[in-house]
């Protein structure tokens, strides 16, 4: 497994397992699957309803904690945001039957975001979280926070696919030492990216399937991310990326295929600021 260290020198795997829609009740086997192909990247939050269930499955595993990276999420937090938010955090780690969790990331860049992020600054400095960053955050966002705060974001997550590269904010995010980490880096098979002519003609060159094509390309962009699966072949296949390159012809051809849209929500539409704002998880 490759490793990328964050700016704080803590070190973490460049490819992980997410968890993001995988029911409670199917949590448990999936991530259990995931450390037995060899992932040791957990990725969920407080906002998909699963922490309990990788809990269960990392006590199962027989892993020794320090062979562990798992990452959760902060979800929107009404005032006063400074001790809600650290009661949220609490609330995680009681669910995972974690000590401390390796990466907290803040969820949606809206509600106090200054004070959540002071709280999660006092998490860092007590060693609740070993790093702090933040996941959603657009440019102009992301920089106010680095700006006016004490600790950089150690990570910024974010919808990263071969349709919506985001290749200028990739490079503004490596100027200020934030780790770029992908979520939806499948787009979820929209735009038809498992048969879009590009990726599987690459994939036929190298005798691979276009998930890992993909992959490769994450990768090779010094780019964290987390697929998701519930079949053991595909997390098998999905981890099994190391052993070959891109060329660069390959990475221009790609390249190419950036529309430079989101394609699933825009953190700009008022009214997506205002259902995620309003959104409350049950305690």
């Amino acid at each position: 497994m490759q490793h990328v260290t964050l700016d704080n020198g803590v070190r973490m795997p460049i490819l992980g397992f997410g968890v993001y829609q995988i029911p409670a009740d199917r949590t448990e086997q999936a991530v259990s699957e995931a450390l037995a192909a060899g992932y040791r990247l957990l990725d969920t939050a407080a906002a998909y309803g699963n922490e309990e269930a990788v809990g269960r499955a990392i006590r199962t595993s027989g892993i020794p904690r320090q062979e562990l990276f798992v990452t959760t999420k902060l979800w929107v937090q009404d005032a006063p945001a400074q001790d809600n938010t650290r009661r949220a955090l609490e609330t995680s780690l009681a669910k995972l039957g974690l000590d401390h969790v390796d990466l907290y990331l803040m969820h949606q860049p809206f509600g106090d975001v200054y004070g959540q992020w002071r709280a999660m600054e006092a998490a860092n400095r007590e060693g609740l979280a070993r790093a702090i960053g933040v996941a959603n955050f657009y440019p102009d966002r992301l920089l106010d926070l680095i700006l006016n705060n004490e600790v950089v974001p150690a990570v910024n997550q974010i919808e990263t696919h071969p349709f919506f590269q985001r290749a200028e904010f990739h490079a503004l995010m490596r100027e200020h030492g934030v780790r770029h980490q992908a979520w939806g880096g499948f787009a979820e098979g929209r735009n038809g990216l498992f048969t879009n002519p590009v990726l599987a003609g690459i994939a036929e060159a190298h005798g691979r399937s276009v998930a890992q094509v993909v992959l490769r390309w994450l990768i090779q962009s010094d780019v964290v991310t987390i697929p998701k699966s519930v079949n053991p072949d595909r997390m098998a296949q999905n981890i099994d990326v190391f052993d070959f390159r891109l060329t660069d012809d390959q990475l221009t051809a790609i390249a190419e295929l950036d529309t430079g849209r989101t394609l699933f929500f825009d953190h700009h539409d008022p009214e997506m600021v205002a259902w995620l704002s309003k959104r409350r998880l049950d305690s």
